[in-house]
């Protein structure tokens, strides 16, 4: 306002200087002789100005150490946004590395679980063969009991090959109950593998999708942070 003010005086003053005797703008004008009250001396015109100037170079000082302030405010926040970010990476790195670590151990496991339920399913066969193979046997000695039931008269005599017979028959019970037994127990443990299985392939299936997001999805976004320079706002 004090320099626009001055160049309306300098531009009116500029103007009174061009007047003369033969100007054709000059007319009467009989109160402008007197003083206005509010007009000012030399010496408060020169304050005032002198005033003026020194306020303004104390807002202008004052704004210049507000702005080193920010400055400084702003440098130190991304500064701590930046080792923040680094921090995070890091945590996600040794996130991903144990998500990694234990992707390989649980695909490790299923490996060895599929082995044994290969295994397990060579056995059963091999138990249901062996059940089968004893079958015959039995109904050959339960046959020939059956027919030797039908000897008539005295002749239907507990003899030696009759103890025999019975005593086989009994063998071949025992020895199917046995394998029939370890044929359930192997057929249980086949169940639990397949079940250990499917909890290891979920397992892993969630594993994998939680890598894929942290390292494919975050990390990447993550690579694209700004520069302490942009955070500062001076790119």
């Amino acid at each position: 306002m004090n320099w626009s003010d001055k160049v309306e005086v300098y531009n009116i003053d500029d103007t009174c200087s061009r007047y003369t005797n033969e100007s054709t703008q000059v007319q009467f004008y009989p109160h402008s002789s007197k003083f206005e009250e509010s007009a000012s001396t030399p010496e408060t015109w020169a304050k005032f100005n002198h005033d003026n100037l020194l306020r303004a170079e104390r807002e202008r000082l004052a704004s210049v150490n507000l702005r080193k302030l920010i400055d400084c405010i702003l440098r130190d926040t991304a500064e701590d946004l930046r080792l923040q970010c680094d921090a995070v990476n890091s945590a996600f790195s040794s996130r991903c590395q144990e998500l990694d670590d234990s992707l390989q151990k649980l695909q490790y496991h299923l490996r060895k679980t599929l082995t044994e339920i290969t295994d397990q399913e060579h056995q059963i066969a091999a138990l249901k063969q062996a059940i089968k193979d004893k079958e015959a046997p039995l109904r050959v000695a339960q046959t020939r009991l059956y027919q030797r039931s039908h000897r008539p008269n005295v002749e239907l005599c507990r003899d030696n090959a009759q103890f025999r017979l019975l005593s086989e028959v009994e063998e071949l019970n025992m020895s199917l109950r046995a394998l029939k037994e370890k044929l359930q127990d192997a057929e249980q443990a086949l169940r639990n593998l397949e079940d250990s299985r499917m909890s290891l392939e979920k397992d892993i299936a969630v594993k994998t999708n939680s890598l894929f997001i942290d390292r494919q999805k975050c990390m990447t976004h993550r690579n694209r942070y700004p520069s302490v320079l942009q955070l500062a706002g001076y790119q």
